[in-house]
């Protein structure tokens, strides 16, 4: 009777090591380790003061959607184009914090297409290469790169479609992604579905569409058929967490229970 009392001993002994070494506690799981998600990109992501709301990017909202294991690191600019933001060392701070198992979320393409030297680059070229350096400097540091395509403009055509805006850019980001192996979360697609769903007029009302005198800190009114209002930007916020769930990202495990 002693010999079978102390083998139980034994073994509920080897267990609770077995437990331990495990890193399981009464029976909880470890927890997730902390993870910062990093922002690049321009105006439509950017996070704005006080005095420039109702004015928003997605980037300034995302982080409601977040558990307290992942913060958001929103490094994006007004103005900026893939070339820019890294000519200019936008990305140096980022570069200086990222770390193994950190996010870098990218999207560019608005002020790509502009003409200026500073910051037009070419889809299938100078785009892509100057993307690429975003993939590449994440993945050196233990990164994950994730591209996210830009957004449509409120620009509607006659039949009630939307006129495509960005030209061939979101396309060179998706084929990029395929010959790098990077998830795309192609907010191009999912901003049209949802514009031409609420239509033209009603869509005003995710963008920043102010009248004279509506708000002080824009007295004179505002159309503004790129710029987001605080609630466009909640809903494209909602569309890229849409989008990361979507594409089975790891980083959904981060992501509030719907």
């Amino acid at each position: 009777m002693l010999r079978r009392k102390g083998i139980a001993v034994f073994v509920i002994l080897v267990l609770s090591l077995l437990s331990g070494a495990c890193g399981t506690k009464g029976g909880d799981t470890p927890a997730m380790p902390h993870i910062t998600v990093f922002l690049a990109g321009d105006s439509t992501v950017a996070t704005y003061p006080a005095n420039r709301a109702p004015l928003a990017g997605w980037g300034q909202f995302i982080g409601a959607s977040f558990t307290d294991r992942a913060t958001i690191r929103n490094a994006a600019e007004s103005g900026r184009s893939s070339k820019s933001f890294m000519d200019e060392g936008k990305m140096q701070p980022v570069w200086d914090e990222i770390k193994k198992g950190d996010y870098l979320l990218i999207q560019f393409g608005h002020n790509d297409e502009k003409t200026d030297k500073e910051r037009h680059t070419d889809p299938y070229t100078t785009y892509k290469s100057y993307l690429k350096q975003y993939i590449e400097g994440a993945r050196e540091r233990g990164a994950i790169p994730v591209l996210v395509t830009p957004m449509n403009r409120r620009n509607f055509n006659a039949n009630g479609t939307l006129a495509m805006t960005h030209g061939a850019y979101p396309a060179a980001m998706i084929q990029l992604g395929k010959e790098m192996n990077v998830p795309v979360i192609d907010l191009h697609q999912s901003s049209k579905k949802l514009f031409e769903q609420l239509g033209d007029e009603p869509t005003k009302k995710l963008f920043l569409w102010l009248a004279p005198g509506e708000n002080a800190n824009y007295p004179e009114g505002s159309k503004d058929n790129t710029h987001f209002n605080e609630y466009g930007a909640t809903e494209m916020a909602k569309l890229v967490v849409h989008g990361i769930r979507e594409t089975n990202l790891p980083l959904a495990a981060y992501l509030q229970t719907k």
